[in-house]
């Protein structure tokens, strides 16, 4: 049996370089600093500086933007004694996005705050420029920088909530192009990406979708990435040598009755393609319409084939193989339908 030996915690000096000097005074004192030592280096004049409650700059000057934010993690960690410990907290919002490298935001001088997302259980209150958000789920975080940072697509939730209830997007022209400039960025960026699918969620989650703003730029975004994929996928089928569909053909009986819009059909074989299904049915409204239209699809007898970006782009042989297959069986017992290209 092997044991492994614990590594000494860093020293003042050490701990002080990873957090760019915001040091808390748990960390202080448990590295032997008295309080009373603290308290006298904090007087005007002294070498340090109190930024938030028990959390200090050891230096004199302005603070960078850096460093406001690690006192604004450090304020708010469950645990704020050793390095490492700051599982309890994370930076979201405005200032997470701007440390995620977001061009529509602005850089770190310009914030003037920081909100950081704590458990609900957390009896800590607003400080400073900190503002507190809590949140009944699991905390998930990215490091960006050295600091914990909440995943890219609730950030960007947080960020269009803390904007809306400060009325920056009541007035001015500058609303509805920051929308759509941050909801591109989030899925757009290189380095902690995050997909349209949770995107979505996260805006769901927090009820912002009723912000005629918001979800305006939000049915922007998934009718481009819908677009894309359905793009992708006429590719497919020509590197395939498959038979070309008919694309969004509106679909009737003889007789007129409505039953569906699909993505892309093939009339002689009776099959149809939903792309991204979910991308399309924010509310429960819209789910409901296009559950009801596959059901009527499939009432009539034909296959419908059901296709996620994401899968068209990890397993492109996989889903042309399914394709093939799907024209090979075609529909079932298929009333003839009238399609409508539109």
């Amino acid at each position: 049996m092997s044991y492994r030996i614990p590594s000494p915690p860093p020293s003042l000096e050490e701990l002080a370089k990873r957090q760019q000097n915001v040091i808390t005074a748990g960390q202080l004192r448990a590295r032997g600093v008295p309080t009373r030592v603290v308290s006298d280096h904090c007087r005007p004049g002294g070498p340090w500086q109190r930024l938030l409650p028990r959390v200090y700059l050891l230096q004199e000057g302005e603070p960078t933007p850096e460093q406001r934010i690690w006192a604004a993690l450090l304020y708010a960690a469950q645990n704020g004694r050793e390095e490492g410990q700051r599982d309890g907290a994370v930076i979201t919002g405005a200032a997470a996005l701007a440390l995620y490298g977001f061009a529509a935001v602005p850089r770190l001088p310009a914030l003037t705050g920081v909100e950081v997302l704590v458990p609900r259980q957390r009896r800590l209150k607003d400080a400073g420029e900190v503002r507190i958000r809590r949140t009944a789920r699991e905390l998930e975080s990215h490091s960006v920088h050295g600091l914990a940072c909440a995943p890219v697509a609730r950030a960007v939730a947080d960020a269009l909530r803390e904007w809306t209830d400060a009325g920056e997007f009541a007035v001015g022209a500058a609303g509805p192009h920051l929308v759509r400039a941050v909801l591109r960025e989030a899925v757009a960026l290189p380095q902690g990406r995050c997909t349209v699918a949770e995107l979505l969620a996260e805006l769901i989650e927090a009820d912002l979708l009723g912000d005629l703003l918001i979800r305006a730029a939000l049915d922007e975004l998934l009718a481009a990435e819908r677009e894309s994929t359905i793009e992708r996928l006429g590719l497919l089928l020509g590197e395939l040598q498959l038979p070309a569909p008919l694309a969004g053909p509106e679909l009737r009986m003889r007789g007129g009755t409505y039953i569906a819009v699909p993505d892309l059909y093939w009339p002689q074989a009776g099959v149809a393609v939903e792309v991204d299904a979910e991308l399309r049915c924010v509310s429960a409204g819209e789910s409901a319409w296009a559950r009801g239209g596959r059901h009527r699809l499939e009432y009539v007898g034909v296959r419908v084939v059901q296709l996620s970006g994401r899968r068209l782009a990890a397993e492109p042989e996989t889903v042309g193989a399914e394709l093939r297959e799907a024209l090979a069986l075609g529909g079932t017992d298929l009333v003839e339908l009238v399609a409508t290209e539109r």
